[in-house]
């Protein structure tokens, strides 16, 4: 068979196949569908880019789940062995991984574009909703696979976690249960987990992205905004069709090639840390005993973690439980709140001042939650050097009550002169901030975040540590004092001596 019947034979499989699956005209309205020339853009890369590493996560998790077991007695020993016995396990592991943080950082870009280029307005809500939920379920895949490794961060992220659901009003423990398997982290917890990961999120996610993409297929993909250019509802539709008329282009070839590179670019991103970094843990056993950990979630709920831990206690309740739902349908109803007018983010100050203020606060307290200074140093008890000024000149009491602050492991907490903990403040100058009074009464019986200490402590060492708080000033500001007692009173003979001249003098 020369070349010339070969085509024709397979033109003839082909056509026999496309008057049966209409393969020609599936082609044509998906990758071939025309788009606005103005969209061949590199802002328009990021959507293409998040479904790429979902691609990829679904292929490493296939593959990992042939040999990871959800069982809390052999899921830390089955990552130990993916790790560092089995053949490329190790590079599976950190393609997940690291696909994962690519995964839910691209997709925060694409949001953000969508919402700077007013993509979410008329017509395309749906869009813009479906979008949503795919952001809320990516994050619940990254929070679900952070739990599959079951190492210490994943065992207390999960008590964190579960924590702040029995905060939910009358359903508080039903929900823990139902959540954990039961009252407590054990099997059925990993394996609700497990599932969730594997089978609820993804087909739900590729559910909701089949949606989406049919969503962009009908509505069109959003023309580049430009400033003036307003939308209304009346109009939009036609504007859209002329556009699409005079100046469209098919997505294949002509669109794709820049999704191609940018696809080239993420793939290159992720191999280049899969070689340089590897995967992340397995941690220490997830120990329920062990509390010298300063167990911290991946980066994307860092901000999360930081907010719970420096926020005060009577705004828990709200900011953990009330205001997300709040934020989430905010999220879900912007398309009705302003669907229509200005799309340029050049005419729209306040949409880019709201992205940069909280890319801006998100990214303080990432940056918080990975240093987490309140965090207590475990070891600065035994390993927590004292500054020679803070030892010299003191009395025997006083510096009985430095051994006392050494001992009982104030230290992990409590940094003297920045050495030491920074859970709690500095105590380098503490005796210019309490009197002795209020120094008794906030180690006997704690507050804020501090533990009471009056029944680990004997008279005499809680004596001893006030004495030696009470010497932390420095030398040119005196201690702390009650305002309500004169600084210097006068001694009670010289005020007699007093009123007696005062007398002999009338």
């Amino acid at each position: 068979m020369n070349g010339k019947a070969l085509i024709q034979a397979l033109n003839g499989v082909y056509e026999w196949v496309d008057k049966r699956l209409h393969v020609t005209d599936l082609f044509n309205h998906t990758a071939g569908h025309p788009i606005p020339k103005s969209s061949a853009s590199w802002f328009y890369v990021f959507g293409s880019a998040t479904l790429l590493c979902f691609m990829i996560q679904l292929l490493t998790g296939c593959l990992l789940a042939l040999v990871y077991v959800p069982s809390a007695a052999e899921a830390y020993t089955t990552l130990e062995y993916l790790t560092f016995r089995q053949e490329l396990g190790w590079f599976l592991r950190a393609t997940h991984y690291w696909g994962s943080n690519f995964m839910v950082g691209i997709m925060l870009i694409h949001v953000t574009q969508v919402f700077l280029f007013g993509a979410y307005k008329y017509p395309r809500e749906i869009t813009w909703m479906s979008g949503v939920v795919l952001m809320l379920l990516t994050l619940g895949l990254a929070f679900t696979g952070q739990v599959m490794r079951f190492d210490e961060d994943a065992y207390w992220g999960l008590g964190i976690g579960a924590a702040i659901a029995g905060r939910s009003p009358m359903i508080g423990q039903q929900v823990v249960n139902f959540m954990l398997g039961g009252p407590i982290i054990a099997s059925e917890t990993l394996s609700r987990f497990f599932t969730l990961h594997v089978f609820v999120l993804p087909g739900s996610v590729l559910a909701l992205v089949a949606l989406h993409l049919r969503m962009v297929l009908t509505k069109g993909i959003n023309e580049y905004p430009k400033p003036g250019q307003i939308v209304r509802k009346e109009t939009y539709d036609k504007e859209y069709a002329t556009i699409i008329k005079k100046e469209g282009i098919p997505f294949f070839p002509h669109g794709i090639w820049k999704d191609l590179v940018a696809a080239s670019i993420v793939i290159g991103g992720i191999l280049f840390c899969v070689l340089m970094f590897g995967p992340k843990g397995p941690l220490g056993e997830p120990n329920p005993t062990q509390i010298d950990t300063v167990p911290r979630p991946d980066f994307f709920f860092l901000w999360i973690f930081a907010i719970a831990a420096l926020m005060p206690d009577y705004m828990e309740t709200f900011m953990l439980l009330v205001a997300p739902p709040i934020i989430i349908g905010l999220l879900f109803i912007l398309p009705f709140i302003n669907n229509t007018g200005e799309k340029s983010w050049r005419r729209r100050p306040i949409a880019v001042l709201s992205v940069i203020l909280i890319y801006l606060s998100l990214g303080l307290l990432t940056y918080l939650g990975q240093t987490s200074p309140w965090s207590p140093d475990m070891k600065a008890w035994s390993g927590a050097e004292t500054p020679r000024e803070f030892v010299e000149g003191r009395s025997p009491l006083e510096l009985q009550g430095l051994a006392v602050l050494q001992n009982k492991q104030c230290r992990n907490c409590h940094a003297i002169d920045g050495i030491g903990g920074h859970r709690g403040p500095d105590l380098a100058d503490v005796g210019t901030r309490l009197t002795k009074d209020q120094l008794v009464r906030q180690i006997i019986q704690g507050g804020g975040n501090m533990p009471a200490y009056g029944k680990n402590l004997s008279p005499y060492e809680t004596e001893a540590l006030v004495a030696y708080m009470v010497s932390l000033h420095p030398k040119d500001e005196l201690p702390a004092r009650d305002s309500t007692i004169p600084a210097t009173p006068a001694p009670l003979s010289v005020q007699e001596g007093e009123q007696h001249e005062a007398v002999g003098a009338h």
